[in-house]
């Protein structure tokens, strides 16, 4: 499959901070976007909880539905659910430019990457702590993203799990230029640097910069850890 022919608007490698929204203030989530978009931030992460994949629930189609007029970042959807390829129509509908699903759900990756490639979205593929990076190998082709997880998914405010850096390091090695490397758990301003250099080009961060009094400046401090330790 040509991706070329997909507007892939994270082509270009540079290191980006994905504020996540499961940190932001619910009761003022128009207000915490447009913060971090004055910011300077790209990409927004939505965290879509579904009670059985995880065992949270977090939000879904009504509240990216609603939120998606009122900013212009790419809206950058994980989804921790079963059944992922039922629902990628809604949550395309809804406004997501991106639906990262789990491999761990799934015997068919390459089939449900096609599928919503063919709603004119872009797809990743996601691996839990525990799943060994030769899982997601196959279907890396196919895909423009691909999220290690650095904490078990479903919870907030977990730490750093560093023993997933050399699968950082592994998957990096087989992705091209303009495939993106995210990594989402325990990210802040004393591990960034150490997910940067196993390979990492995209992070998802959000007590980090939710829970910051100036979250632009918390961007930008991890921004220039990461790209500082990148180029170490």
């Amino acid at each position: 499959m040509d991706l070329c022919r997909y507007n892939w608007p994270l082509a270009a490698p540079r290191i980006r901070i994905a504020p996540s929204l499961l940190a932001a203030d619910f009761a003022c989530l128009r207000a915490d976007v447009v913060k971090v978009e004055a910011g300077g931030a790209e990409i927004l992460h939505l965290d879509v909880m579904d009670g059985h994949f995880v065992p949270n629930i977090s939000f879904g189609v009504p509240v990216i539905e609603k939120l998606r007029p009122h900013s212009k970042l790419y809206f950058d959807a994980h989804l921790m659910i079963d059944e992922p390829a039922r629902y990628a129509e809604a949550f395309a509908k809804a406004g997501c430019d991106l639906l990262t699903f789990h491999i761990e759900v799934t015997d068919t990756p390459r089939k449900i990457a096609e599928q919503i490639h063919a709603l004119g979205i872009q797809a990743g593929i996601v691996l839990n702590p525990s799943t060994p990076a030769d899982a997601v190998f196959d279907v890396l082709p196919d895909v423009e993203l691909v999220l290690v997880m650095s904490v078990w998914p479903g919870f907030g405010g977990q730490s750093f799990i560093a023993d997933v850096l050399p699968k950082v390091t592994a998957i990096r090695q087989r992705l091209r230029p303009d495939q993106r490397l995210e990594i989402d758990g325990g990210i802040a301003l004393k591990t960034i640097g150490q997910a940067a250099a196993a390979g990492a080009d995209t992070f998802v961060a959000g007590t980090a910069v939710f829970g910051q009094a100036d979250p632009a400046a918390a961007m930008r401090a991890m921004q220039g850890a990461a790209a500082a330790a990148g180029a170490a």
